[in-house]
């Protein structure tokens, strides 16, 4: 009895430790002869509306699918470390927490497809390191930040087809063939394939690696689409990626001034390089070893043109190296190296030295040597070497004191402050080789004129025009010319600011560099000069006017006065009479017969037109009290 009992307490055990599935959701156990299996579930309720939070713990597949989840919260699969499979498609889902995908270590497969995603956490795909397909096609996203391109270096199939995308980071494409330095026929190039067909892609040179990449025939990245088409710009709308022809988009090139560099140890080394391509590319120096580069200046004379200068003071041994100058734009990148090599080393010996008077104490001696040429080397250097002048070049040895001492040459050494030891010789021509007289002789705002004088030094002699603002040695900006030109403009200074110039030439005399500083004119005088052109063009356009309309009015007049008098028939024209009315006078018997006529004085009302401007028909009749006579004009 006792171990039928047994018996049915075990079989209560099992039925309470098998795995309890979702209500809503169907679980199959798909299992083999040997015992082991793999679990999957589905959820495809339409009426649920959050991830299912009891699924089996040895589930291997996932599927939510046509539900009404909106969400999916943070760690909603933390406890499924067996999880490979997850797919949650055609949802509703809007959100997608940073940490959903918390614990997922050995998913290999997430597919988000035919949800509402706009925003995805790109980062949480650090939680899935072994995830190798990524499906987010259908949904509303429009950018990929290039901060989530690290986190899809292992996916081997990525769609991100019926989306919003108009852009994608240049950098993206440079973590597959043939845009990450591996060849394309490389056997070792894993396939990948990529959806991007139904975006209104606006072809610019930042998808220029894209159009490229759909150009190639043969090439590891595979598109689901080969009929990608541009939605923009206007010229090219409707256009295939595989004839579209961007404009203002070419790949960046470089080069540099010297590709071997052999200087002395302690010397100070420049290095150049230039780069071309559209848009401007960005320049920036790495060494070999990794370790930092600073001292660098850079600009862009033009659209399209940029050049950078590394300088490197008192170089040592650990200095030597390759030196790489990389240029990048949104169509590409490229790089040069130059290689720096040190051309001799210092090494201490005790030698015994002579004084004028007496016995005086010893000091420490310092050996240069300096080893043959260097085929196809090129030193771009000003030799300075730390704590004396003695310098040498790769192209001629001098004798250095230890040498003379071994030769028991007899002429005289000189010994400089640190206990360093000159050759007399040496000195004297290193003090013939200078540049002096240093002068600003004309400044403006934004510009200046630097002259000097070149002793010694060859007309061709390659210099070097340092200047920066007074103080801020970070922000140098760098002239090449020639010591013979005796002069150069310094142009984009800044308005009414400080700053400091100096002349380094490869075969002056070893010391510090002539320098001086100078200030810019202020912009305030400028905007004064401005100003008084404009006033004087204000009070041009108001005085001309006036001047011109009183020169009209006195050749009107003078015109006037000199024209000629009118003639008779103006005269006559409106000219007007008086009439005297002549009238019988009446008979008497005293009055004589000579005395016939009697004269009428007439009044100013009766004043009478000469002639008309009417025709000659016109008349005019006067009568008078005691006469009808007429009159006609």
């Amino acid at each position: 009895m006792q171990q039928i009992l047994h018996a049915m307490v075990l079989l209560c055990c099992f039925g309470v430790a098998r795995p309890f599935c979702p209500s809503q959701c169907t679980c199959v156990f798909h299992g083999r002869t040997d015992g082991s299996g793999a679990r999957s579930v589905l959820c495809n309720d339409p009426d649920m509306s959050d991830i299912p939070v009891n699924v089996p713990v040895d589930t291997i597949k996932l599927r939510v699918e046509k539900t009404a989840v909106r969400r999916i919260p943070t760690e909603a699969f933390y406890y499924l470390t067996e999880l490979r499979y997850l797919w949650i498609t055609y949802n509703s889902i809007t959100s997608v927490d940073t940490g959903s995908f918390y614990n997922l270590k050995i998913l290999h497969e997430l597919r988000l497809d035919g949800n509402m995603i706009s925003i995805f956490p790109w980062e949480s795909l650090k939680e899935m390191p072994m995830l190798r397909t990524l499906d987010l096609h259908n949904n509303r996203l429009s950018t990929v930040p290039a901060e989530a391109i690290p986190y899809l270096l292992n996916i081997t199939y990525l769609d991100l087809s019926s989306n919003k995308f108009t852009t994608l980071p240049s950098d993206l494409m440079d973590i597959w063939p043939p845009f990450n330095g591996e060849p394309v026929f490389s056997s070792s190039a894993q396939k990948v394939v990529l959806g991007l067909q139904d975006n209104p892609w606006f072809c610019d040179c930042k998808i220029s690696k894209l159009l490229e990449l759909s150009k190639m025939t043969d090439t590891p990245v595979i598109l689901m689409d080969l009929f990608l088409s541009c939605s923009g710009p206007e010229n090219l709308a409707g256009v295939l990626f595989q004839r579209a022809e961007l404009d203002n988009c070419v790949k960046p090139s470089v080069m540099t001034s010297a590709t071997k560099i052999t200087s002395p140890l302690g010397s100070n080394v420049i290095l150049r390089c230039d780069a071309t391509g559209l848009p401007t590319p960005i320049l920036y120096w790495a060494k070999s070893d990794g370790s930092p580069v600073n001292n660098t200046v850079q600009e862009s004379p033009s659209d399209g043109i940029k050049w950078s200068i590394m300088s490197l003071h008192g170089i040592l041994s650990k200095d030597a190296g390759n030196y790489s100058c990389k240029a990048k734009n949104e169509a590409g990148s490229a790089e040069a190296t130059i290689s720096l090599y040190i051309a001799g080393s210092f090494s201490p010996t005790n030698l015994p030295m002579q004084s004028d008077i007496g016995t005086g104490p010893t000091i420490q001696g310092t050996t240069f040597s300096s080893p043959t040429d260097t085929p196809n080397s090129v030193s771009l250097t000003s030799t300075v070497p730390q704590g004396g002048p003695t310098t040498s070049t790769p192209k001629k040895q001098r004798t250095t004191p230890s040498n003379s001492l071994q030769r028991g040459s007899p002429k005289p050494e000189k010994v400089q402050q640190g206990g360093k030891k000159v050759d007399e010789k040496s000195r004297k021509n290193y003090t013939r080789k200078s540049l002096t007289d240093l002068q600003i002789v004309e400044e403006t705002t934004d510009s200046a004129v630097l002259v000097w004088t070149a002793e010694g030094l060859p007309p061709k002699s390659p210099l070097t025009v340092v200047y920066s603002p007074y103080g801020e040695d970070g922000s140098k900006m760098t002239l090449e010319t020639t010591a013979g030109s005796g002069k150069v403009l310094l142009e984009n200074l800044s308005p009414g600011l400080r700053y400091s110039v100096c002349l380094v030439a490869k075969e002056s005399a070893a010391g510090k560099d002539p320098c001086i500083d100078f200030s810019t004119l202020d912009v305030v005088g400028d905007s004064q000069s401005q100003f008084l052109v404009i006033l004087s063009g204000v009070a041009c356009a108001l005085i001309l006017p006036i001047i011109a309309f009183l020169v009209y009015k006195i050749l009107s007049l003078y015109c006037k006065g000199n024209s000629p008098p009118l003639d008779e028939e103006e005269l006559e024209k409106e000219s007007y009479v008086k009439f005297e009315t002549i009238s019988m006078k009446q008979r008497t018997t005293n009055s004589r017969p000579t005395e016939l006529w009697a004269r009428r004085p007439t009044h100013e009302s009766e004043r009478m037109l000469l002639c008309s401007r009417s025709s000659i028909d016109s008349q005019m009749t006067y009568k008078s009290d005691s006469s009808r006579s007429e009159y006609l004009c």
